[in-house]
């Protein structure tokens, strides 16, 4: 039995330039420069390339030579008497007894491989090394793409089957020797994503898994390693990063030797990947890079290459719209006359986009009914959506819409009459989430029935947006028999690309219940994430912090929420809720008409505040400032001749006055004159601060004063913010 056929893999976005094969590199390596680092690979004997030097640029034309002449490492009494090669590859055929990258069989028969390099070519920045092991009946190409503005390696396999049957249990993207051990993984739960936890790799191995079928809330596929101790402006660190939306594997591994390997790749399901003679497997890309100053060195390279590698820059050319949102304040009671006047308030103080979420389409009077049927409900909307929709462009906004086409609930006309589309085992009764179950796009049928419905929809009305979501895990991921989270997540890349084909000035959001769906392959097809479905600012800033360090702030949706958040209870200043949701893809959740005239003018102010910044605050340096208390986030948003800074209090500091914020990443040989934005509002005695604090009045201030010195802060309680611009002094 072979690999049922699906889409083709995600395009590459690597395009290979003209080979110029180098015959000498076989045998020996290569070196592959860009964004001021070197990377220098070895191919000792022929086989699988070891990384010997990953570093700032190196000069001289014999590094290669240079490197290999002292690559040898002893070897420890009662081992092997070659040792252990950590390649790129490591197999056990070779003798590697740590977690090999290569794990298949042929009907129960373990496939051992000695991979050896049939050819090495390298060409700007690009490598390729083909392996073949004709006993084995295998042949292995790996692809490494050093970009060469930002230094970050990207990394894939491609295994193909020149014999029988062969079951692919794992194949890794690549295996990265680190040098350090210190592991930063990323946990978190349905409203409190991408919550990092520290460990080291002492023994054995640090490994995260995810088997939901999205990239998932609790173990997202990004792992950062590097020195003991490192931070967000000092230590060598490394950030890995799986680029794909299905089930994963990360981990480090101490090996008996002492060294560190970190592996990435897609996690197979027993079976899942049979492949027939000829057929071949790719792995998702890894991405790869290095800091010599901490984590916000690491967003210094990741954030140019999304904007312009995995983005194509296409963000650059038009701004952020400001959303408005829908679901906070009328969920599935969907009242045109209602969402009319909504949508006079939003205009009104700002917002450019309305977004209609959840409940518009037919029979969906809760979360269990209604999915798969895309079109609108007729007793809610009798009219169909087009006056609403002319309302909303009368007013000045875009029209949005939210729609989840992965799935259907039972009670949908879709399931009445194909029940068979449901992605799952037969005869078994699957777990819902939400009250759906998930369609089988690896079927031709379903998919192009759920492609056509969308079509419909997008071709009949004037809907500039699709908030996609994916609200349910994948449970008995099953598809004629076997395993298919693999071709189920190609499927809705396919999917995805063929809409924004038909449609090709539609933007999408990647939405799965937040940020459930997060990560370089799925943003490669869409223009947003939504970040999480908690508006709450305290929890905000922490997970906005994380997610900031592999993405960019204008792919980051941030709302501002009604005053008591809906997922924590917990209540929250309109400034507080505003500039937490300022720096990043700006939009509003909250029932307008229940505020004040006052609280809809603060926001309005903020709204336009946020559109004279966007510009320059969506293609800024972002860094995360340290201080001394752990309940103060403090960042900046810094272009060539201004800034953003803020401090948020997420919690009650234990000292009794806060200590000065240290502003990193300005030009420290210029001036800067530093503008208060809104300074708390409390009687003086209160602030207990004077000066230009408690005046709001500029100071201008060298860059390395505020770098070492910093600026001081007021007394914030939990749940106050303090924002500031900057703007650099002609000399």
């Amino acid at each position: 039995m072979t690999a049922a056929p699906g889409p083709s893999h995600a395009a590459h976005f690597v395009q290979p330039t003209a080979r110029r094969e180098r015959a000498d590199l076989t045998g020996l390596g290569f070196r592959l420069d860009g964004g001021g680092e070197s990377l220098v690979f070895l191919t000792p004997g022929g086989g699988a390339p070891e990384l010997a030097y990953w570093g700032p640029r190196l000069t001289g034309d014999d590094t290669v030579d240079t490197l290999a002449a002292i690559a040898d490492r002893a070897v420890a009494p009662s081992q092997l008497d070659a040792g252990q090669r950590l390649s790129w590859m490591p197999h056990a055929g070779e003798g590697f007894s740590g977690w090999p990258a290569l794990m298949a069989h042929r009907n129960g028969e373990l496939l051992i491989t000695q991979l050896r390099a049939s050819r090495v070519a390298a060409d700007n920045g690009e490598a390729w090394i083909d392996l073949t092991d004709a006993l084995a009946g295998v042949e292995l190409r790996l692809t490494l793409a050093l970009d060469a503005d930002t230094g970050v390696l990207s990394s894939r396999a491609r295994l193909v089957n020149l014999g029988a049957p062969l079951t692919l249990d794992w194949l890794a993207a690549g295996a990265l020797p680190s040098p350090h051990a210190e592991v930063m993984l990323f946990d978190g739960r349905w409203g409190r994503e991408f919550a990092p936890v520290r460990q080291s790799v002492l023994t054995g191995m640090l490994m995260k898994e995810n088997r939901t079928g999205r990239t998932s809330h609790h173990a997202p596929p990004f792992l950062i390693i590097g020195e003991a101790g490192f931070g967000e402006a000092h230590g060598e660190v490394f950030a890995v990063h799986l680029a794909w939306s299905g089930d994963h594997r990360l981990f480090a591994e101490r090996l008996r030797d002492g060294r560190v390997q970190v592996q990435g790749g897609e996690l197979l399901h027993p079976g899942e990947v049979i492949l027939a003679r000829g057929e071949a497997y790719e792995t998702p890309w890894l991405h790869i890079t290095r800091s010599a100053t901490g984590l916000t060195g690491l967003s210094d390279r990741l954030h140019p290459f999304v904007r312009d590698t995995i983005l194509g820059g296409r963000l650059k050319a038009r701004p952020r719209l400001v959303h408005y949102n829908t679901w906070e304040a009328v969920y599935f009671d969907h009242d045109p006359a209602r969402l009319r006047a909504l949508a006079e308030l939003a205009a009104s103080v700002g917002v450019e986009r309305f977004v209609l979420d959840d409940g518009w389409f037919a029979g969906r009077a809760n979360d269990r009914a209604g999915l798969g049927d895309w079109r609108p409900d007729r007793v809610k909307y009798p009219a169909g959506l087009a006056l609403l929709i002319a309302h909303v462009r009368g007013l000045g906004m875009e029209f949005g819409l939210w729609v989840e086409p992965e799935m259907a609930n039972a009670d949908s006309d879709l399931l009445r009459a194909h029940p068979d589309w449901i992605l799952g085992a037969s005869g078994r009764d699957q777990p819902l989430g939400r009250g759906q179950y998930v369609l089988d796009l690896t079927r031709s049928e379903v998919s192009d029935t759920i492609f056509a419905q969308l079509h419909s929809l997008l071709a009949a009305h004037d809907i500039g947006y699709l908030k996609w979501d994916m609200n349910r895990e994948l449970t008995h991921a099953v598809s004629a028999g076997r395993a298919a989270t693999h071709r189920q997540t190609l499927s809705v890349y396919a999917l995805i690309d063929r809409v924004r084909a038909a449609h090709p000035r539609v933007e999408i959001e990647s939405c799965a219940s937040g940020g459930g769906r997060a990560d370089y392959e799925i943003l490669r097809r869409t223009d947003r994430i939504w970040t999480s479905d908690t508006n709450d600012p305290i929890e905000r800033q922490a997970i906005q912090r994380a997610f900031s360090i592999f993405f960019p702030p204008e792919v980051m949706g941030a709302h501002v929420g009604p005053r008591a958040s809906h997922t924590t209870a917990r209540a929250a200043s309109l400034r507080m809720r505003a500039l937490t949701a300022l720096p990043g893809h700006m939009g509003v959740e909250a029932d307008l008409a229940a505020m004040s005239a006052d609280e809809r003018a603060a926001l309005a102010e903020a709204i336009a505040l946020h559109k004279t910044l966007r510009a320059w605050l969506h293609a800024g340096r972002t860094v995360r400032l340290e201080h001394p208390d752990p309940g103060m986030v403090g960042l900046a948003v810094v272009a060539e001749d201004r800034a953003f800074v803020s401090a948020a209090q997420i919690a009650t500091p234990a000292t009794a006055t806060p200590a000065p914020l240290r502003l990193a990443g300005l030009s420290r040989d210029r001036d800067w004159t530093v503008r208060p934005l809104h300074p708390p509002r409390r009687p003086r005695a209160t602030l207990a601060q004077t000066g230009f604090l408690a005046l709001g009045e500029p100071v201008t201030v060298s860059g390395r004063v505020l770098a070492h010195a910093g600026l001081p802060m007021p007394i914030l309680h939990a749940g106050e913010i303090i924002a500031f611009l900057l703007t650099r002094e002609a000399k």
